[in-house]
């Protein structure tokens, strides 16, 4: 019998294997293959994300972690943040550092470099000391320290904002990391040694309040970029250029769809008629959908008592993230603007009373609701203070919360196919075992939502990732996580099991054994908000919008003043069949006109010239892709139609 204790390791396939205890992750990606192990960044054991030559005392599930998986990304990026603030302190003794975190795509991190300027200019000399020091090779160190000792080592440092954050540690559960000369407070995981990381670039510059709050010191926040290999940096670089070209705020101003007063306020869209056109045909879209799944539409005001929402808990929660409650001449009665749709559809679920064969209930509203972020946090239409929820609330049966789940599911999908967004995965969002005060309810009820929500998932097929901690505080969800154009990655639609607010508004109905039952409540949203869906869309698709969805889907274009009549009675034509744009009257010539039309993204063209007026046709071309040559206006009319239902039918 072997002296040295063995563990089992349990890999993601199944497969079992035995080890000396206190072996790595690294040593069990080296009895695979070597090749596998120069390519291992960290591992997860347990589920839990570790540095890959972490010791593993006891039997473990493991799952060995590359540039392909996120958790690597996530790894990699952590030491790359590492690496800045070693630079950092090379070139400006005496810094103090703040935070520095991997974030989607990239690193950050927080520096007061007191009186010193410091600015995009010196980003470059940043970037060559951060490769000089990569090139070392050194390893990642872990060490468990003392509270006490972590507290000495920064007081002798000077660092301020290190010691906030150990107070709020606990003794025993602090960790330090070290690579070369530089040492920072970490719970890690990192890559195995900085060689790692072939390619970095520095992105820009921006302030930021210490710990997001303002009434703390502005830290210089500097973002950068990493990649294993400097080809894959390029590639990024490429699509970060094509991400400006697309930026929803750009093209939002060159498209006319929405603009910001700071008279009206930070954070308020106003939507100009072109984009009032395109949220119309949104909310149009879902609205008919809606109807079709059994969704009765109600309407709620902007403002509730404050009482309501104390009652669903959202006061409690959100409370400072909202507009200060309105006080009215009446002494002590106070309104806030609504930050949630569901409070006023639980009341009007119990305006009257109900029996089990009316549920399911469905009410859809497209509320606008209100929240104070804060005006660092505000961003074009993906951050606002008043946006619109495709709301919807559906009361139900425990026995019948699968199913109306399930059907949620089939909506979510029926829209992102008609908008042309294929990659997605769905996030299954649960509690965080580990602190469950954040949230409302007993374990009883969150475990039966969580399982149901599993389940559905499970029987659409759908692929799915499971994360905790991320639920509401009502309830577990199943978030969509969208990848656009780019590759980059959205939230954009929710569904939520909650057993908790038909509790708090004592809900009921009359079951068939004429007992009292609580209904159980099922929140979605679709598009999530119409202004974060739109921003993610005017991206994804570049402001070449479906047919179908287009504020201006035709641009008729006389040749000259001669024909403009006839492009009067073309456009009168394609009026009356519902197609829409406009006709450019001006006095200029017709490459001038076309060139516009391309660069407002018209989707057709219809030109007008004496040719087309002798014939009874029109010559038409398609944004993009250029001449479809001579048609009656009949035929285009049935182009159009067809097109458009071809869009909607794949859907």
């Amino acid at each position: 019998m072997s002296n040295t204790e063995q563990i089992k390791i349990t890999l993601p396939d199944g497969t079992v294997k035995e080890f000396p205890k206190g072996s790595s992750s690294m040593d069990v990606a080296l009895s695979i293959s070597e090749g596998l192990a120069r390519n291992v960044l960290a591992a997860k054991v347990n589920g839990e994300l570790w540095d890959a030559g972490r010791s593993i005392e006891t039997d473990a599930d493991v799952q060995l972690l590359t540039w392909n998986d996120e958790g690597g990304k996530y790894a990699f990026w952590h030491s790359s943040a590492h690496l800045l603030a070693e630079a950092l302190e090379a070139l400006y003794p005496g810094i103090k550092l703040g935070i520095g975190p991997p974030i989607e795509n990239g690193f950050y991190y927080d520096i007061d470099f007191g009186d010193r300027e410091f600015g995009e200019q010196d980003l470059e000399k940043v970037e060559n000391k951060f490769l000089e020091l990569a090139r070392e090779k050194n390893t990642f160190e872990r060490k468990d320290i003392s509270k006490a000792d972590a507290i000495k080592y920064y007081q002798e440092k000077g660092d301020e904002y290190k010691l906030e954050l150990i107070d709020g540690l606990e003794d025993g559960s602090i960790t330090f990391y070290t690579q070369g000369n530089f040492t920072d407070l970490c719970r890690g995981p990192h890559i195995p040694n900085t060689g790692f990381v072939k390619a970095v670039k520095l992105l820009n510059v921006a302030g930021a309040y210490w710990r997001g709050d303002e009434k703390n010191k502005q830290l210089t926040r500097i973002y950068g970029v990493s990649f294993p290999k400097q080809k894959e940096l390029k590639e990024h670089l490429e699509r970060l250029e094509e991400a400006k070209k697309r930026d929803h705020r750009k093209l939002g101003k060159e498209l006319e769809l929405f603009t910001f007063s700071e008279k009206v306020g930070m954070g308020l869209p106003l939507w100009l008629p072109k984009g009032a056109v395109l949220r119309d045909r949104l909310t149009e879209f879902l609205k008919k959908a809606q109807v079709k799944a059994g969704y009765d539409p109600v309407v709620t005001p902007h403002i509730g008592n404050k009482q309501l929402y104390i009652t669903s808990g959202h006061y409690e929660k959100y409370g400072e993230d909202s507009f200060k409650p309105i006080a009215t001449p009446n002494e002590g009665e106070e309104f806030m603007l609504k930050p949630m749709n569901c409070p006023h559809h639980c009341e009007i679920y119990k305006s009257k009373p109900r029996s089990y064969k009316d549920l399911p209930v469905r009410y859809a509203e497209f509320g606008t609701v209100y929240r104070y972020e804060q005006s660092g946090e505000l961003h074009g239409l993906t951050r606002v203070r008043g946006f619109t929820q495709d709301d919807a609330h559906i009361f139900c049966r425990p026995d019948q919360v699968k199913e109306e789940f399930i059907k949620v599911i089939d909506l979510v999908l029926y829209v992102f196919n008609a908008l042309g967004f294929e990659d997605f995965t769905a996030q299954v969002s649960l509690r965080d075992p580990e602190n469950k005060t954040k949230y409302i309810g007993g374990d009883e009820v969150w475990d039966r939502a969580e399982r149901e929500i599993q389940e559905a998932a499970d029987e659409k097929g759908l692929k799915t990732i499971v994360e905790y901690g991320e639920a509401a505080f009502y309830g577990p969800k199943l978030d969509f996580m969208v990848k656009d154009a780019l590759g980059r990655s959205w939230q954009l639609g929710t569904i939520q099991v909650d057993y908790n607010l038909p509790e708090r508004f004592e809900l009921e109905y009359v079951g068939s054994d004429n007992q009292r039952h609580r209904p159980v409540m099922i929140h979605r949203a679709p598009f999530g908000s119409l202004e974060r869906f739109v921003a993610v869309l005017i991206e994804h698709c570049g402001g070449n919008f479906p047919l179908w969805l287009a504020p201006e889907q035709i641009a008729v274009l006389p040749i000259s003043e001669k024909f403009a009549d006839y492009g009067q009675e073309i456009y009168r034509q394609l009026q009356a069949t519902d197609i829409h744009g406009f006709i450019d009257h001006r006095d200029e010539k017709i490459g001038r006109k076309i060139r516009d039309a391309e660069v407002k993204k018209i989707p057709y063209m219809i030109i007008a010239g004496e040719k087309e007026q002798e014939e009874g046709k029109v010559s038409v071309r398609k944004h993009g892709e250029g001449d479809l040559g001579s048609m009656t206006v009949e035929e285009f009319i049935n182009h159009i139609n067809e097109v458009k239902s071809k869009e909607l039918l794949n859907s």
